[in-house]
C-alpha cells in the first residue's frame, strides 16, 4: 500500500459520455440486460438475457440478431479474424451451448454459425465461468465452476477437424484462462480461485506447472501485449502479480477489492469496489446494490504512474477499441475515455511537478515519442539541472540531445574554466558519435592542454583506428600549436600524415636521423615527393645518410623495414621503382663533395643516366681540375674530365660552354673535333697565336675543308712578325695541291710587312715551271690528236673510194683458219659462222668490236644526262678552285652543244660487200662543233675530237654497218 500510495496520479485520459449524434445529442443508451461483453474488429459485440447479440459500430449504429432462444453467457471476438465465439443456452437448466460464427459470412441475413457444440467436462452438466481463444483458430479453452478446463484442439470452426479433451480437473472455481504463444511455443495460463497453473500445448503430454497459490476472482486476469512479453496478470485483492510461464515475476501492492483486470497498450486496467461500499466476494455475482461505487484505475507499470483515476456506478465491463477505453455501466450509459496526446501528458507531468523529467522521460520512451520529442524533454531536463547549478547532471542530459541540439547551444553553456571538465565530457560523446567537427576537436584538445590532462589525452588520440571520431589533421595541428609535440607525431605516424610527421620531426623537435629514417619506410611515392621537399634541410644536417637514401631512391628503392615487419608480411617480390635522379641534384647545392659521390654512383650503376647527371658531373669535375694545385693530381683529374666527354652522354652544348668557361683546351679542342668544328679548332690555335698548332690543324682537317689553307695563309700574312717559316709550309701545301691562283697568293701576302719575294720565290718557281710543262704536255697532246684525226680521215676516205680487201685467214674468235661460211666486216675482222652465231649479240654488230664501241656510246650518254644538270655545274664551280677547268670540262662533255644524230631509215640494210653503192652522208648525220670551240681544255678537246672522227666514221662509211650504227645510239 506504502508502494502505492509513493505513485503520482495524472490526468492523462479525458472522460465523456457518449452522446447519440442521431437523437440531439443526448446519451447514448445500451441494450437493457446485457449479459456479456467484447471488442474487436472495428465493433463493440454485446450479449444479452434475452439471446441477443448486438454490435455497435464506431457511428454508434447497433444491429442485433438472435443467437440462443434463452441467453448469452459469455463472447469472445478474436482481434486477427473475423471469428466470434459465443456461450449461451438454448434451454432451461444446465445446458451450455458453444456458437461459432463468422459475421463476415452471412445465413438468412444472421452471421453464419460454423459449429455448435455443447460446452459440457465430462457426463455431468456445470456452468461455463471463463472462455479463451487462440489467435490462430487452433485452440480454445472453456473453464467451468467444477474447477475443470476443457481444450478443443484443431480448427475450432469445424467439428471434423478438432477435438475436444479435458485439459484440467479441480475443485475451485475457474477463474481466468489466457493463451500465450512465444515462438513455436504455446502455453496455457489457468487462474481459479486459489491456484494459478500453466500448461504447455506444444509438448504432447501436456505438462502442467504450478505457478502459485494465490488466485484471482472471476474476470481478474489478463494477458499483457508482446511488448511486456506476454505476462499472464493475477488482480488478487492485495496485490496484483505477473507470471511468466516458468516463474512469477514482479508484484505491485495495489491492494482493493478487484473486480475487473484488463491490459491494453502498456496499461492496466482495475475496476475495484469502493472501500466505503458494503463487501460482495461471492463468486459469480454480478448483482451489485445501487449504492455501490466502484473506482477505474489505469496504471502506467513501467512509468510508475497512475494515468487516471476515478468512481463509476456499477460497471458492467470496460471495452478497448478504436483507441480508446469505453465503460459500460448498467443505468444504459457508455463512457469513453480518450487519451491524451504525448505532448499534452508531457506539459501535464511538467506542469504538476516541475522535476519529474526522468518520469517524462520514461512516459514519451512508452508512448515511443519520436526522437526530436525526446530530445526536447532531454534538453529541457539539462536546462532544469543547469539551472539548480548540477551541471555534470545538465551534461549527461545534453549529451543525450547529440544529433538533435546544436552544439553550439552547449558548448556556449560550458564555456567557463570551471566548468571545462564538463565540456569536455559533451566534447567526447560528440567525438564518439562522429558527429564533431574541427572546431570540436580543436576545443577538445585545448580543454585537455588546459587541464593538463595527458592521460585522458593519450587515450584521445591512441584510440584504435576503428575508433578514432575526428579529424586526425586538425587534432595534429592543435597538439603541435600546443606544445605537445610528442602526441602529435605518434598521431601522425599512426595515421600515416607523412607531411606532418616530417614538418614537426624537423622543425620542432630538429630530430633530423629519425625524420631520414621514416622517409626510408614509406612507399616509393611518398618517398620521392617527400625528399624533394626536405631534401635540402636533410642534406645540410645528415649528408651522409641523405646521400645514400637518394642513391637508393633513384637506383632500386625498397622501403626500409624492421625485422618483425619483414617477417610478418609476405607480400612477393616488389616492383622497384626509380626516380629520376636529375631532379635531386637542387639538394645537393651546398654539397659538392656528396654530389660528386651521388652522380658518380648514378652513372656507374645507370650508365643510360640522363644528360643532366653528365653535365652535371662534367661541370664538378671541371671546377675540381681548375681549382687543383697539384700537377699529377690535375693530371688525374683531366683525364677523368675527357673520359666523361668521350662518353657521348653530355649535351654537346652545354659541355662546350663548360669546358670554355673553366678553359678546358683539351676538352674544347675535343669537342671541335667531335664536331667537325675543324675551323674553330683553327681559330682556337689563332687566338693563342699557336702558329705551329695552326699549321698542323691545315693538315690534320685540310682534306675535309680545303679553305683552311687558304685562312692560314691570310693569317700569317695579316701578323707583323716572323712567320716566314710557317708561311712557307703553307704555300708549299697550296702549291701541291692547287689551292689557290697565283695571283690570289700574291695579293694576300702583299698586306705583310715582314714577307718579301724571297718567301714566295720558290711558290712562284714552281708554279710557273708546272704551268710551262702542263703547256708542252697539251701541245704535244694535240699534235697527237692531230696526226690521229689526218690518219682517221685517210681511213675515211680509203674506205669511201677503194674496195675493202678480206685478207683474215685466221677466225678472230677462235683463231682456227678461216672455212667457209664465213663472216666479215669492214672493221677487218672476220669469223666462222658458227663461232659468230655463238657469240654475236646482234647479226649487224662486231663481237670483237662491240664493247669498245658500246663503251663509247655510254660516254656519248652519260655527256648527254648531264649536260642539263645546271645545279650541279653551278655547286661545282663555286666549290673549286678553278673555275676554268670546271667549265672546260663541261665543254668538253658537250653542255653547251645540242647533238642530233640521225640514224637510217626503217628497214634499210647495207650489204657487206656493196660498199661503193651505200656511202650516203645524209643517211646518218652528226652535228658538232667546230674543233675549235675545245680549244679552252686541251685534253677535252683532244678527246671529244677522237669522238668526233670514230662517229663520222662509223656514221659515214658505215664500218660495222648502218643497223650496228643504230643500236648504238
Amino acid at each position: 500500500m506504502a508502494a502505492f500510495l509513493q505513485w503520482r496520479r495524472f490526468v492523462f485520459f479525458d472522460k465523456e459520455t457518449v452522446k447519440d449524434a442521431g437523437d440531439n445529442g443526448k446519451n447514448f443508451v445500451l441494450p437493457v440486460g446485457i449479459s456479456a461483453c467484447d471488442s474487436g474488429r472495428g465493433h463493440i459485440v454485446l450479449g444479452d438475457m434475452d439471446g441477443q447479440i448486438w454490435f455497435l459500430t464506431r457511428s454508434l449504429q447497433l444491429s442485433s440478431f438472435q443467437a440462443y432462444k434463452l441467453r448469452v453467457t459469455h463472447l469472445y471476438q478474436l482481434k486477427q479474424h473475423s471469428i466470434l465465439v459465443t456461450v449461451g443456452q438454448d434451454e432451461q437448466g444446465i445446458n451450455p451451448l458453444v456458437k461459432v460464427w463468422n459475421p463476415d459470412k452471412r445465413d438468412s441475413g444472421n452471421p453464419l454459425c460454423t459449429r455448435i457444440f455443447p460446452a459440457i467436462p465430462g457426463n455431468k452438466p456445470t456452468e461455463v465461468s471463463c472462455l479463451s481463444v487462440h489467435e490462430n483458430l487452433n485452440f480454445m479453452a472453456i473453464g467451468f465452476t467444477d474447477g475443470s478446463v476443457v481444450l478443443t484442439k484443431g480448427d475450432i470452426t469445424r467439428d471434423r477437424h478438432s477435438k475436444t479433451l479435458t485439459l484440467h480437473e479441480g475443485t475451485c472455481p475457474i477463474t481466468g484462462l489466457a493463451f500465450r504463444q512465444q515462438s513455436k511455443v504455446t502455453h496455457l495460463f489457468v487462474a481459479t480461485l486459489e491456484k494459478v497453473h500453466c500448461y504447455t500445448l506444444s509438448v504432447k503430454e501436456y505438462p502442467k506447472l504450478e505457478l502459485d497459490t494465490h488466485g484471482c476472482a472471476l474476470r481478474c486476469s489478463a494477458l499483457t501485449d508482446p511488448s511486456q512479453d506476454s505476462q499472464f496478470i493475477v488482480a488478487g485483492d492485495e496485490c496484483v502479480y505477473l507470471y511468466q510461464p516458468d516463474e512469477r515475476g514482479p508484484c505491485f501492492a495495489f491492494d482493493g477489492h478487484k473486480l475487473l483486470a484488463h491490459w491494453h497498450r502498456g496499461y492496466l486496467l482495475l475496476l475495484t469496489r469502493d472501500t466505503k461500499s458494503p463487501n460482495k466476494s461471492e463468486f459469480g455475482s454480478r448483482e451489485t446494490s445501487p449504492s455501490e461505487k466502484q473506482i477505474l484505475t489505469i496504471y502506467d507499470l513501467d512509468n510508475k504512474f497512475i494515468a487516471y483515476s476515478a468512481s463509476f456506478d456499477d460497471i458492467i465491463d470496460v471495452l478497448a477499441e478504436w483507441g480508446s477505453f469505453y465503460i459500460l455501466t448498467r443505468d444504459g450509459k457508455m463512457f469513453v475515455l480518450q487519451e491524451k496526446d504525448t505532448q499534452t501528458k508531457l506539459e501535464v507531468s511538467f506542469r504538476s511537478q516541475k522535476n519529474l523529467f526522468v518520469m517524462a522521460i520514461n512516459l514519451a520512451k512508452s508512448q515511443h515519442l519520436d526522437s526530436d520529442g525526446l530530445s526536447e524533454i532531454f534538453r529541457q531536463y539539462g536546462d532544469h539541472l543547469y539551472v539548480k547549478g548540477d551541471h555534470d547532471g545538465a551534461i549527461q542530459q545534453y549529451i543525450r540531445t547529440i544529433r538533435k541540439l546544436e552544439p553550439s547551444y552547449v558548448i556556449r553553456k560550458f564555456l567557463d574554466a570551471q566548468r571545462i571538465h564538463n565540456l569536455t565530457a559533451y566534447l567526447q560523446a560528440l567525438h564518439r558519435q562522429s558527429l564533431a567537427n574541427a572546431d570540436h576537436t580543436t576545443l577538445l584538445l585545448n580543454c585537455y592542454t588546459k587541464l593538463k590532462d595527458s592521460s585522458k589525452l593519450e587515450e584521445f588520440i591512441k584510440s584504435s583506428e576503428s575508433e578514432v571520431h575526428f579529424d586526425v589533421e586538425i587534432a595534429i595541428k592543435v597538439l603541435r600549436q600546443a606544445g605537445y609535440h610528442s602526441h602529435a607525431v605518434f598521431l601522425a605516424e599512426r595515421h600515416q600524415h607523412h607531411k606532418w610527421y616530417l614538418k614537426i620531426q624537423l622543425e620542432d623537435l630538429k630530430n633530423y636521423q629519425e625524420a631520414l629514417r621514416y622517409i626510408g619506410r614509406l612507399p616509393f611515392d611518398q618517398a620521392e615527393s617527400n625528399m624533394k621537399r626536405y631534401g635540402k634541410t636533410l642534406m645540410h644536417h645528415v649528408p651522409d645518410g641523405t646521400t645514400l637514401l637518394l642513391k637508393g631512391l633513384c637506383t632500386d628503392y625498397q622501403p626500409s623495414r624492421d625485422a618483425m615487419e619483414r617477417d610478418s608480411l609476405d607480400r612477393g617480390p616488389a616492383v622497384a621503382k626509380k626516380a629520376n635522379s636529375e631532379e635531386f641534384i637542387s639538394v645537393f647545392a651546398n654539397n659538392p663533395r656528396e654530389l660528386r659521390a651521388f652522380l658518380e654512383h648514378m652513372i656507374e650503376v645507370e650508365p643510360f643516366s640522363s644528360q643532366g647527371v653528365y653535365d652535371t658531373l662534367l661541370e664538378l669535375r671541371l671546377q675540381d681540375w681548375a681549382h687543383e694545385q697539384d700537377s699529377e693530381r690535375k693530371k688525374v683529374l683531366q683525364g677523368a674530365a675527357l673520359s666523361l666527354l668521350r662518353s657521348d652522354n653530355t649535351v654537346f652544348d652545354k659541355a662546350l660552354v663548360l669546358c670554355q668557361m673553366h678553359n678546358f683546351k683539351e676538352g674544347v679542342l675535343y669537342l671541335y673535333e667531335k664536331g667537325k668544328l675543324y675551323q674553330q679548332i683553327m681559330h682556337y690555335h689563332m687566338q693563342n697565336e699557336e702558329y705551329g698548332k695552326v699549321v698542323e690543324a691545315c693538315k690534320r682537317y685540310g682534306d675535309q675543308e680545303v679553305c683552311l689553307w687558304e685562312q692560314a695563309l691570310g693569317y700569317f700574312a695579316r701578323k707583323e712578325e716572323d712567320c716566314k717559316a710557317y708561311i712557307s709550309q703553307v704555300l708549299e701545301h697550296i702549291d701541291q695541291n692547287n689551292l689557290m691562283p697565283p695571283l690570289l697568293v700574291v695579293q694576300t701576302l702583299a698586306h705583310n710587312s715582314t714577307a718579301t719575294l724571297s718567301v714566295i720565290k720558290d711558290y712562284l718557281i714552281n708554279k710557273l715551271q708546272r704551268e710551262s710543262q702542263q703547256i708542252e704536255d697539251d701541245e704535244r697532246k694535240i699534235r697527237q690528236y692531230r696526226e690521229e684525226t689526218a690518219h682517221l680521215r685517210a681511213e675515211i676516205q680509203e674506205l669511201r673510194s677503194s674496195a675493202k680487201i678480206f685478207q683474215k685467214t685466221k677466225c678472230s674468235m677462235c683463231n682456227s683458219p678461216l672455212e667457209l661460211p664465213s663472216v666479215h666486216f669492214l672493221c677487218s675482222h672476220s669469223f666462222h659462222q658458227h663461232c659468230f652465231e655463238s657469240y654475236a649479240e646482234s647479226e649487224a654488230e662486231c663481237p670483237t668490236c662491240t664493247p669498245e664501241n658500246r663503251k663509247v656510246m655510254d660516254m656519248l650518254r652519260a655527256q648527254d644526262q648531264k649536260r642539263d644538270l645546271h645545279d650541279h655545274f653551278t655547286r661545282q664551280l663555286r666549290c673549286s678552285n678553278d673555275g676554268f677547268s670546271v667549265v672546260a670540262d663541261y665543254f668538253g662533255r658537250g653542255v653547251f652543244n645540242k647533238l642530233t644524230l640521225v640514224t637510217d631509215p626503217p628497214g634499210s640494210k647495207v650489204g657487206v660487200g656493196s660498199l661503193e653503192g651505200t656511202m650516203d652522208t645524209t643517211a646518218c648525220n652528226c652535228t658538232l662543233l667546230p674543233f675549235s670551240h675545245y680549244h679552252a681544255d686541251p685534253n677535252q678537246a683532244g678527246l671529244a675530237l677522237i669522238f668526233y672522227f670514230q662517229i663520222v666514221l662509223f656514221s659515214t662509211v658505215g664500218l660495222c654497218g648502218s643497223a650496228w650504227f643504230n643500236s648504238i645510239v
